[in-house]
């Protein structure tokens, strides 16, 4: 199984990558056959670069060069088939320069981030081939989340099921697969499993790996790490009536949520920062707990000589965030720099004086300073060219709290899937592994510092009542009656819900980040931002 990080579009550099793997298969592990993932040749997902003649015309070239090229064992790898005016997610079988088998995809995904019927015909025909002997079944993907496929395959001689995937991480995601797949496809089909998975980040996405085999009771014989690149060998033996049993390899513990999540932050920030060549990042570091743990996200991802934190206190920074923020930036070694935003708000103040005059000060001045300090942060990131990540999480662009073109300015968002409740569980979590995050930037009450002796709960509830109702809203698509129900004050979920509403305008604004839940803003929410629904 190679499980392997490749890149969408970069044909041949992902070619290359299957070649070589295919020939440390051969050379070094003396394998007879190897798996790479699902439009391995593309990446995944490539979307519309599908319609792109180039991209055709690339796919074909790299066909031939692996049929050239891979030799002396049998690749089964993925790739978009044209064929006409259709394109199919297919898995190809070639040994020596021959096609032994051809396997279209027969299950095409269009829900949450999926939306393959938009580009893909699907297959509709099982594909059993022989490999030495044995009788394999090939599956690409959500082919092994239905029924039928597996049953096809099984009805048509196969012995084992080899399955290439790009399934993508989210919490719990990997349970879900063994349970899933071992309750009924592979308990149904009645025969082994061999399950290699994508990994890396792509864009919102991040594929967590976590390739495993299963024999032909459902169970577990063999899984391979999460977040990691690698070669991972599986031995599967036939006896002389034709059962094929894998033997038992090295089985990897699932990992707990926290660290399975903070593992896809750091994957899928250190991908899309290398993958589009960025020397580094930089961050606004506040001495509060978001960006405390971006920090933490961005050291671990990039190493600390890449990453740039820098502190822009206004008049109502407390001198507590000014000194946390200069000591976690001292503990993780990273280049720190302290400007003050005082002047800037001030001459922005004088400019707008005629302009605000007759009208109190309010969430305008507020908004002022957010904004003085994204200008600083944009003006770091044009000179040095390095990216500047945002800091905010999932409650608050939930409901608004973040300014467009102020701290929302920034080009990913690592953090942007995380509630805060989540955040705070990360950074314990991350602190448990060794101290980076100041204690009392975790225990003290969250604020913006936007004016004097500010707390989020000046207008936010509580984040342990405000979590639970977002994601009954947004993962669970409940009413305002079916939160109320579990125990929370109608009216706070009533105003909560139309925060989430008349939001949609910013999130559309707002930079891409990783998606770590079961419905992320982002590819899998689709809300119009004029909208006459009234949330009831």
């Amino acid at each position: 199984m190679a499980q392997l990080n490749l890149v969408v579009g970069d044909v041949d550099g992902n070619t290359s990558r299957i070649v070589a793997a295919a020939v440390a298969a051969r050379d070094e592990h003396r394998a007879d056959v190897v798996l790479v993932p699902e439009l391995a040749v593309s990446g995944y997902p490539p979307e519309d670069l599908l319609f792109h003649s180039g991209m055709r015309l690339q796919v074909g070239r790299s066909l031939e060069r692996l049929k050239q090229e891979v030799r002396g064992i049998t690749l089964i790898a993925g790739y978009p088939e044209y064929d006409g005016t259709k394109i199919f997610n297919s898995a190809i079988v070639i040994r020596n320069g021959v096609v032994l088998a051809n396997h279209r995809k027969a299950c095409l995904p269009n829900y949450r981030v999926f939306d393959e019927k938009r580009y893909f015909t699907p297959g509709t025909e099982p594909t059993v081939v022989d490999l030495n002997g044995v009788q394999a079944g090939v599956l690409v993907c959500e082919d092994v989340w239905d029924a039928e496929p597996a049953r096809q395959a099984r009805k048509a001689g196969a012995q084992v099921l080899l399955v290439i995937n790009a399934s993508p991480y989210e919490v719990d995601k990997q349970t879900q697969r063994e349970q899933e797949i071992g309750r009924t496809r592979v308990g149904e089909a009645g025969i082994p499993l061999v399950f290699v998975n994508l990994v890396g980040g792509q864009d919102e996405l991040v594929f967590d790996g976590n390739s495993f085999v299963m024999d032909a009771q459902g169970q577990v014989t063999m899984r391979a790490p999460a977040f990691s690149e690698g070669m991972f060998i599986v031995d599967l033996e036939a006896d002389s009536a034709g059962v094929v049993r894998p033997l038992a390899g090295n089985m990897v513990p699932l990992q707990g949520q926290e660290e399975s999540v903070y593992g896809a932050l750091v994957q899928g920030t250190r991908d899309y920062v290398d993958k589009h060549r960025f020397p580094g990042v930089v961050l606004g570091l506040s001495g509060g707990v978001d960006s405390a743990l971006t920090l933490c996200i961005a050291v671990d991802a990039l190493g600390a000589d890449r990453v740039h934190s820098v502190a822009m206190p206004s008049r109502y920074t407390s001198q507590m965030s000014k000194d946390d923020a200069a000591l976690q930036a001292t503990w993780l070694k990273v280049k720190h720099s302290e400007i003050s935003i005082e002047g800037m708000f001030e001459a922005t103040l004088a400019a707008l004086k005629d302009e605000f005059a007759g009208r109190a000060p309010d969430t305008a001045e507020e908004n002022i300073q957010s904004r003085c300090r994204g200008v600083l942060l944009m003006g770091i990131s044009n000179k040095t060219g390095r990216m500047l990540l945002t800091t905010g999480n999932k409650s608050e662009m939930a409901v608004g709290y973040a300014t467009l073109y102020g701290d929302m300015a920034g080009g990913f968002a690592p953090i942007k899937d995380c509630s805060k409740l989540l955040v705070y569980r990360l950074c314990a979590w991350r602190n448990g592994q060794s101290q980076v995050i100041p204690a009392r930037v975790i225990e003290r009450p969250p604020s913006a510092e936007l004016r004097y002796e500010q707390k989020d709960t000046d207008s936010l509830p509580p984040y342990e009542v405000l979590d639970p109702i977002l994601e009954a809203f947004i993962e669970e698509d409940l009413s305002v009656d079916q939160i109320a129900a579990r125990g929370f004050d109608r009216a706070t979920v009533g105003r909560i819900l139309d925060l989430v509403k008349r939001n949609e305008y910013k999130r559309r604004q707002a930079p891409p980040g990783i998606r770590v839940s079961g419905r992320a803003f982002g590819r899998d929410w689709r809300y119009p931002i004029t909208s006459g629904y009234k949330s009831r």
